[in-house]
């Protein structure tokens, strides 16, 4: 078993099962992200976040207010309609623009332990086809060793 001295110095991977309840939802995963920087151990890193879906993808954006979220799920649905003149016959072709517009991939530096994201922000699984239960794949890439000399 790794100390958290030795897991320190080592890239972790985790994926994450996160179950959505709503076609189009912002979740905040934050919190379960964070509790993969803690297991890291990781003081100095870089914090690497991926959707291997294309009807979801990931975000940041303001969490302090929950209706920032709702504004932005609003917004999408009414600008990508549900129903539309679209070619795709699954009847989803909105979801897979929005995941294209959304993207399906995000990195964080990680300072002192701690995501260093901004006062407002939180990291949201940016769902658009749900409800579902979706990956969400997080890697901690430790930095490098300090040189000294």
């Amino acid at each position: 078993m790794a100390t958290k001295a030795d897991r320190s110095n080592r890239s972790l991977a985790r994926v994450l099962s996160i179950r959505t309840s709503r076609r189009t939802e912002l979740k905040d995963v934050t919190a379960e992200i964070e509790a993969v920087v803690r297991e890291s151990g990781c003081v100095e890193a870089v914090c690497h976040l991926y959707v291997p879906h294309t009807t979801a993808g990931v975000l940041i954006n303001e969490g302090d207010d929950p209706a920032v979220a709702r504004d932005i799920e609003a917004t999408l649905d009414r600008l990508i309609p549900h129903r539309a003149n679209y070619e795709h016959a699954e009847g989803n072709s909105d979801s897979h623009i929005k995941t294209a517009l959304v993207g399906s991939s995000e990195i964080v530096p990680i300072e002192g332990g701690r995501l260093a994201l901004g006062r407002w922000q939180a990291i949201f699984l940016a769902e658009f086809d749900g409800p579902r239960t979706r990956e969400l794949r997080v890697k901690i890439v430790p930095d490098p060793p300090a040189k000294i000399g």
